[in-house]
């Protein structure tokens, strides 16, 4: 099989794989190649001849048509693979009693990956069960897979490889309820997993307490070596070395830390890929370089394999090690490497391990960056020749994984870190080091933790000073900044026009008009929606009603959530669709500091020009200093503002009653504390939007809504009853999810459009 043949047959398994994001993608696959092979059958004429380059007719009818073929069984293949709940598997207890779907139990079962630390300060594992009590009332052994997080002392001492017995919460896992929101359901059907658990009891099973089999494993390795680095360091130095060694899914880095690198562009300094395989294979060779190739080779593979049991088995570290060996064997083989082949081959392989891995993202992070920094830095560095190679260098690795990985970024999160490339710069030298220091201190703590602390702590100041540029980098203004997200047609023309550009020399002499190209198709798209959108999105954002107005540029956000629904609701929303500026914040809680703590995530992340409602006692408040240059006044009774198109007036000095004149509908909207009996004060409204508690029969006559809105997954009977009465069409955003209203009138639930990421592009 000539080279041609091997990287067609390749790439025709992933773009199999990829095509599944279409429907019928495969099919259309197999009818591209039976055409090519048609037209390369009669590819000795001329008139075809001329039209095509010479590496297409090196190829043969039968290798096209192939081709084809193998793109549709890649479809086929990855659906075999797609994990599916089996006839014992633990989720189909829910599935069997509907009426319940959230289920007290008490699970036995076998963990299966390192305990880690949530943002909600509770230990996260998957759990392997075999055994299942229901209320003592149902008793059975199952299978499956297990999303299990418990309270942070119950995990005290447990460890992979321990066998537990578990009360707590059984329920199914939730999709995604707002436009582009985290699909949670989807999230842990990729992992095989269909049924969460939330732990409130844990304790270890009889013959592990008696007995302890499981006292060795990677995980004591990685413990050992993240006890003795800490020792010294203390915290967070002494986690973020371990974590530039080990990467961050198995050492518990603090969020505050771990967000930072992530805002700046740093996110794969914490994560175990490229980096430290390289970094591993310098070291190794260099220590081994007086033997021969062959014991380099043994050397080289042995410690890549080691660096993958202590790291877990992750697509980033398989790509990476799958690379590391493949280089090895050109080394003891003698012979030269070509980097391209051996991506492609990595790709195939672990494609072919798991093709399921075509949708998770630190793969494609991880091939795209790998990929840039293939075919772009020569390029890069050969047109900053004029600079000494070190620093043409320095400059070319990050900008080429940049670009390479921007596209991706910016489908999925619609975000840029536009100081990512300085920073990148920046700190290569010091990560380097801190990454060189940390792997040669985790080699010494397991041989000795004493010496292994006496090394780490030689990193203290490069990891204290990291830490300090890239928190003064990520406190800067426009560090995340939100340009929406684009199109899988736009990316995929993106990129389409980034392979062009490397392998065709008209496009690679006319990169400087290809750039802005490339950079219209992301930037324009989303100024043109901006500029003459109107709508308004109830989004599905717990008890407390929160409405984002969209009105041609100007962006009107009611309420913020708790923390937590600010972190993965609103500032994602707000994100994805290119907003980085609020023009009118109104916090409907009246004189409330707690609801203005609420808003401090949005605050940090998002500029306001006007804010509503804050009381003059709250001005020197910590939160109210982030409005120093907003125009922060107070929501008062019976005051209308206008805010665009919009009309807002408070009608309760003392509960959460607001009005609001939304072109040519009126919205009431109700707060989540209990409405006391004044609904004859009431007006009449198009739109009812509250928490979801019991409405009284007098507030739903007086108010007599057309559409009504509750922010809730369930609706009192009577309550829904008398609104159906009216003939008033009811949402609810806890099931039904977001709920959007544009001025063609239409009420529509936003995410029936959405697409899921785990089967899109």
């Amino acid at each position: 099989m000539t080279p041609i043949t091997g990287v067609l047959l390749c790439l025709a398994y992933i773009l199999g794989l990829l095509s599944t994001a279409i429907a019928w993608g495969g099919c259309g696959l197999l009818v591209i190649g039976i055409i090519v092979a048609v037209l390369a059958s009669f590819g000795r004429r001329s008139i075809y001849r001329n039209k095509l380059p010479n590496n297409f007719w090196q190829v043969k009818p039968q290798i096209w048509l192939l081709a084809g073929l193998i793109g549709f069984s890649a479809t086929i293949y990855i659906q075999i693979r797609t994990p599916y709940p089996g006839e014992n598997d633990i989720s189909k207890v829910i599935a069997t009693n509907a009426q319940n779907p959230v289920q007290v139990v008490t699970v036995q079962g076998t963990i299966t990956s390192t305990p880690r630390l949530t943002r909600s300060q509770r230990s996260q594992f998957w759990l392997e069960p075999f055994y299942l009590n229901v209320d003592n009332d149902i008793s059975k052994d199952v299978t499956g897979k297990l999303y299990t997080t418990v309270p942070l002392l119950q995990a005290t001492g447990l460890h992979e490889g321990s066998r537990i017995t578990v009360t707590g919460i059984l329920y199914k896992p939730k999709s995604a309820n707002n436009p582009r929101g985290f699909n949670f359901q989807a999230y842990l059907a990729r992992e095989g997993s269909f049924a969460g658990l939330k732990g409130k009891e844990v304790s270890l099973i009889n013959s592990d307490i008696n007995q302890d089999t499981n006292n060795w494993g990677w995980w004591a390795v990685r413990q050992k070596i993240l006890r003795s680095q800490v020792h010294l360091l203390g915290v967070p130095e002494g986690v973020l070395v371990s974590a530039m060694v080990l990467g961050n899914r198995v050492v518990d880095l603090p969020s505050s830390v771990s967000d930072s690198f992530i805002r700046v562009g740093l996110a794969h300094a914490l994560a175990a890929s490229g980096f430290q395989v390289s970094l591993i294979l310098g070291v190794v060779l260099a220590i081994a370089q007086r033997f021969s190739n062959r014991i380099q080779f043994i050397i080289g593979v042995s410690a890549l394999l080691i660096f993958l049991g202590m790291t877990g088995i992750q697509p980033s570290v398989l790509r990476a090690v799958i690379m590391g060996i493949g280089a090895l064997t050109a080394l003891a083989l003698e012979r030269k490497v070509k980097p391209l082949g051996l991506i492609l081959f990595a790709a195939t392989l672990l494609l072919t391990i798991n093709p399921i891995w075509i949708w998770d993202l630190g793969f494609e992070f991880s091939f795209l960056a790998t990929l840039g920094l293939i075919v772009t830095v020569p390029a890069l560095i050969k047109k900053l020749d004029w600079m000494p190679p070190a620093i043409a260098t320095l400059i070319a690795v990050p900008i080429s994984a940049y670009i390479w990985t921007i596209p991706l970024q910016i489908y999925n999160f619609g975000l840029i870190s536009p100081y990512s490339i300085l920073v990148n710069i920046i700190t290569t030298i010091p990560i380097s080091i801190i990454s060189l220091g940390a792997f040669i201190s985790a080699i010494a703590a397991l041989m000795h933790p004493t010496m292994g602390s006496a090394l780490a702590w030689l990193l203290y100041y490069p990891a204290y000073y990291l830490m300090e540029l890239v928190d003064f980098f990520a406190g800067l203004p426009g560090a995340a900044t939100a340009v929406g997200i684009i199109s899988p047609l736009q990316l995929v023309i993106i990129y389409g026009l980034f392979i062009l550009t490397c392998i065709q020399k008209w496009w690679q002499k006319k990169w400087w008009f290809v750039v802005p190209i490339m950079i219209s198709l992301v930037f324009i798209p989303v100024w043109q929606t901006q500029a003459s959108l109107f709508r308004v999105t109830v989004l599905a954002a717990g008890k407390e009603p929160v409405l984002v107005i969209q009105d041609r540029s100007k962006v009107l956000l009611l309420n913020s959530g708790n923390e937590t629904t600010s972190r993965f609701t609103v500032l994602p929303f707000l994100q994805q669709q290119g907003i980085n500026q609020l023009d009118w914040a109104v916090a409907a809680e009246p004189n409330s500091i707690n609801s203005l703590n609420d808003w401090s995530l949005l605050l940090q992340n998002l500029s306001v020009k006007n804010f509503y409602n804050c009381s003059s006692r709250d001005r020197n408040t910590t939160i109210t200093s982030k409005l120093s240059d907003t125009n922060c006044q107070q929501l008062l009774p019976d005051r209308e503002i206008s805010t665009g198109s919009t009309l807002i007036k408070r009608l309760d000095a003392q509960q959460q009653i607001l009005q609001m004149q939304i072109q040519d509908r009126t919205w009431l909207i109700l707060g989540e504390r209990e409405i006391e009996k004044t609904n004859e004060r009431l007006p009449h409204a198009q739109v009812l939007v509250w928490s979801g508690e019991k409405l009284d029969s007098s507030l739903i006559a007086a108010v007599k809504p057309e559409v009504a809105i509750a922010a809730s997954g369930k609706l009192d009977p009577k309550t829904m009853a008398e609104l159906q009465q009216g003939k008033t069409k009811v949402f609810l955003t806890g099931k039904d999810g977001a709920v959007q209203w544009t001025a063609k009138g239409k009420f529509e639930i936003a995410v029936e459009t959405v697409e899921d990421k785990a089967s899109a592009l």
